[in-house]
């Protein structure tokens, strides 16, 4: 019995010298375990083209408001919503029968008009002879003279009448003032047309070529001009490259255009400002109110660039991993572009700075790490 609780004793002396043992040797390999080798490498700057996408809205070259000049009602229609009208084409008929009475009623005005003038004429040679013959006075013949200017007076103005009348009576076919789409009706057969109409009958758009807006922020356009050549900004308008377009399903529209046109000045609102650029539309592709994406190559030189894949995006920021006093840092970034497969930063590193390439998947800040050694290059013979 003394016998078996000595070698117990004993069993339990060894386990206790195990576990001791053990636990002196678990903090160097849970530190090694901590402490990973991870491959780092030096920030560098260079140089980038980098394409940049700006919302944009879509225009015909003309989008002309066609609204009534005469007051009437609508009275004929002879085209569609969306047909393709050429200038000069009818589109629309006003009721014209007041017109035309008032034409007929101006020309026999003009008729009654000349009568008179050809009396007064008439008047005016004979009192002049008797004039002659000391048979009237001078006052007489003045006022003949009178009369008959009166009457002359009387025939232009009938004459402007029916000058006017006409011009109200081609104002009651509607016609178009230049080739392009028809839009939607506002107004139907019957509708009462004046020219204080709050809506136009439709939009007439002329998109054989289109002027598409787009916006840039107070920085991609200092950058936009700096990177163009140019005194002025009309120089810099005509040097800039061409642009591209991408529809708003993503894919890319085949024509290139070119920018033509700068805003005045920024929008204090939103802080941009509108430029605008022309596309050729040979396939009538692009509609009046269509959107898409303008895009602009910007070249930047002597930037900070970070691989892609070496930052870690949280709640919309971008980070990079850094080694300080043997621990790993997360260290806050701004991004000003995307080159390739690179980043263009703004804010946050150096050149010369130091970043984890890869393996910070699950790191921590803080947690111990160590910076994994390069290989030895061959030494060239």
């Amino acid at each position: 019995m003394q016998r078996f609780s000595i070698q117990k004793s004993i069993i339990l002396g060894v386990t206790l010298l195990v576990l001791t043992g053990c636990k002196k040797d678990n903090p160097n390999q849970a530190y090694q375990q901590q402490a990973p080798e991870l491959p780092v490498e030096i920030v560098k700057q260079g140089d980038a083209s980098v394409s940049r996408e700006y919302a944009a809205s879509i225009e015909g070259v003309s989008n002309v408001e066609i609204r009534p000049q005469v007051t009437g009602y609508l009275s004929k229609i002879f085209v569609d919503e969306g047909d393709f009208v050429t200038a000069g084409q009818a589109l629309f008929k006003i009721e014209d029968r007041v017109f035309q009475e008032q034409l007929k009623s101006a020309q026999a005005a003009l008729i009654t008009a000349q009568a008179n003038l050809s009396t007064s004429k008439i008047d005016l040679d004979r009192k002049k002879e008797l004039f002659r013959n000391k048979m009237v006075s001078d006052i007489q013949v003045k006022e003949a003279e009178a009369a008959y200017n009166a009457a002359r007076g009387a025939v232009s103005q009938s004459m402007s009448t029916i000058e006017s009348t006409k011009i109200n009576l081609n104002f009651s076919t509607i016609k178009a003032p230049v080739s392009g789409y028809i839009g939607r009706f506002n107004y139907r057969l019957g509708s009462l047309m004046t020219p204080s109409n709050q809506e136009a009958i439709t939009l007439l758009s002329d998109i054989h070529d289109v002027y598409i807006y787009f916006s840039m922020s107070e920085n991609d356009f200092n950058n936009f001009q700096r990177q163009t050549e140019g005194s002025s900004i009309n120089e810099i308008i005509k040097n800039t490259p061409m642009v591209s377009l991408l529809l708003s399903g993503g894919e890319k529209y085949e024509e290139k255009g070119k920018i033509d046109a700068v805003e005045g000045q920024f929008n204090k609102t939103t802080g941009s400002i509108t430029l605008r650029a022309k596309f050729s539309n040979p396939k009538n592709l692009l509609r009046s109110g269509n959107t898409g994406k303008i895009v602009l190559d910007q070249f930047y030189s002597n930037v900070i660039l970070l691989p892609i894949a070496s930052t870690r995006t949280i709640q919309d920021k971008t980070f990079v991993f850094t080694i300080k006093d043997g621990k790993a840092a997360m260290l806050p970034i701004e991004v000003s572009g995307k080159a390739g497969d690179n980043f263009i930063i703004s804010k946050g590193l150096k050149g010369g700075d130091q970043y984890i390439v890869t393996g910070f998947d699950r790191l921590q800040p803080g947690t111990p790490v160590v910076a994994q050694k390069k290989a030895a290059q061959p030494k060239k013979s």
